[in-house]
């Protein structure tokens, strides 16, 4: 899912929510001395909800993603690293790699520095 997907989604939950709250005080309640309503219950619910399946649950898989692919790394590889390095892969260890860039220079990066794999 795209970022401007997600963008959509939030706007239209926080419309949602906003309508929920507002047609929440427009009724009035059965409890006549101010006891707690399951309104209150629901709405909270439908928060930790959307938090979830919008900010947590996405957060998550590209996680898991970004774990296989440190995983996955070979010699030879080309890659690209979180500050925009662009190399190859020359020696992989255990918490780092040697990436040799185009002027032939070799630089020893953190391995969860590398953010992608470019197609050979």
């Amino acid at each position: 899912m795209n970022q401007n997907k997600i963008s959509n989604l939030a706007l239209i939950a926080g419309l949602l929510i906003t309508i929920l709250v507002f047609m929440g005080g427009c009724y009035p309640t059965e409890e006549a001395e101010g006891g707690f309503g399951w309104e209150i219950i629901i709405f909270i619910v439908l928060i930790f909800a959307m938090f979830y399946f919008l900010m947590i649950r996405p957060q998550r898989k590209r996680q898991k993603e970004h774990q296989q692919l440190v995983e996955e790394l070979g010699r030879g590889d080309r890659v690209v690293t979180a500050g925009g390095i662009y190399g190859v892969i020359e020696t992989v260890s255990e918490d780092s790699v040697l990436i040799k860039v185009e002027s032939g220079a070799a630089m020893r990066v953190a391995k969860g520095s590398v953010a992608l794999k470019r197609e050979r």
